[in-house]
């Protein structure tokens, strides 16, 4: 195999934007939010260009304290993101959303990075980063779409418990769709790039596994230590009214 990605020129890398004009020309004809999808597009151009350059930095640091701003500023985003359908709550939730994410996400990542990947050093920031970063993208999500659901079931007027249930089966179907299409449907972004490097497939099998168990482990403690702060604070609320 070959042990080389192909580098991708400038001019070639914005052909991929057809695709992206096409859409917006769409959402323009239809009135649909087409600034909004341009300033997010702009927006991931200039993060992942920045990051890019800034990776290039940290992945030959040899300072474990570096690393751990890093992912201190990735976990307060992912925090502040994961209660988008919440704005008007995020102060109160900001705490708890945060906590389920270090929780759940840095319980997984421990258990990958020291007990599967035996890193060394403890911190190793090419693997580190990437992984953390993973793992809090699918916690994020899986939050996201469980506050929104259990804050709509109580105003519903739904059981904190049955809320709870209701919530975390929402916030974990993009993970466990996920794991269905997963080889079948499509080839994850870590596997597809191992195999695109050289890698062998097999190789490449065993940690797409790993990494799809980090995703579920992560998204699902995350989850569910926050809607376990949720249901007391809820039921209490709802007793004060009473």
């Amino acid at each position: 195999m070959n042990n080389t990605v192909q580098a991708i020129p400038v001019i070639d890398l914005l052909l991929s934007f057809v695709p992206v004009l096409l859409v917006l020309g769409i959402m323009l004809a239809w009135s649909l939010k087409v600034w909004q999808a341009m300033y997010a597009l702009a927006r991931m151009a200039c993060q992942l260009v920045l990051i890019g350059y800034l990776l290039v930095i940290i992945f030959e640091t040899k300072y474990s304290v570096l690393v751990m701003c890093v992912l201190s500023v990735m976990l307060v985003a992912a925090g502040w993101i994961s209660l988008n359908p919440l704005e008007d709550q995020r102060k109160k939730l900001m705490l708890p959303a945060l906590a389920s994410l270090l929780v759940g996400c840095g319980f997984t990542l421990f258990i990958l990075t020291q007990a599967v990947l035996h890193l060394d050093p403890w911190f190793h920031p090419q693997y580190m980063i990437p992984l953390a970063g993973m793992t809090l993208a699918n916690a994020m999500t899986s939050i996201s779409l469980a506050a929104e659901r259990f804050d709509t079931e109580v105003k519903r007027g739904t059981s904190p418990e049955e809320a709870r249930v209701i919530a975390m089966t929402t916030g974990m179907i993009p993970v466990i769709n996920a794991l269905f299409a997963v080889g079948l449907v499509a080839l994850p972004g870590m596997m597809t790039g191992q195999i695109m490097s050289g890698i062998s497939p097999l190789v490449a099998v065993r940690y797409q596994i790993m990494v799809m168990c980090m995703m579920f482990g992560g998204a699902g403690i995350s989850t569910a230590c926050y809607l376990w702060y949720l249901v007391p604070k809820v039921r209490a609320e709802l007793g004060s009214k009473a």
